[in-house]
């Protein structure tokens, strides 16, 4: 891989449904260009899941979604301004909504939140299967 490919992709946008899967898919294009293509499918859901959130509990739709290659696999966080932390509750699987929280924390092998000066980062973590820890 050539080692002028940058390791953080910043993303500045207006969260709203009908832009989810084009986001997706510039997730899964850098994935790929970073060489962790098997992180694609879980990447695209818990990305999919914060960003849903902005639209559905922030006040503004503006957000940046960051992604970060690491030795081990990727990093990626959704920055909002919104100082409201999310919640994991155990999911009403009958429910049509409800269960993105609770997916991420199952699927990622890490996760939390920050708060900023302007209101908050939930981050995540991917680890490569194929990369040693």
């Amino acid at each position: 891989m050539a080692e002028n490919i940058s390791q953080r992709y910043e993303l500045r946008l207006r969260a709203h449904p009908r832009m989810l899967a084009d986001i997706r898919r510039a997730v899964g294009a850098r994935l790929r260009l970073w060489g962790r293509e098997e992180l694609i499918s879980a990447a695209g859901m818990c990305v999919t899941e914060l960003l849903s959130n902005v639209h559905k509990h922030a006040a503004s739709p503006e957000c940046v979604l960051t992604l970060e290659r690491l030795p081990h696999g990727i990093r990626a966080a959704v920055s909002d301004f919104e100082a409201a932390l999310p919640v994991v509750k155990e999911p009403d699987f009958l429910s049509e909504s409800g269960r993105g929280m609770f997916l991420l924390s199952k699927t990622a092998h890490a996760w939390g939140t920050d708060l900023t000066p302007t209101g908050k980062t939930v981050w995540f973590t991917l680890r490569s299967e194929s990369v040693e820890p």
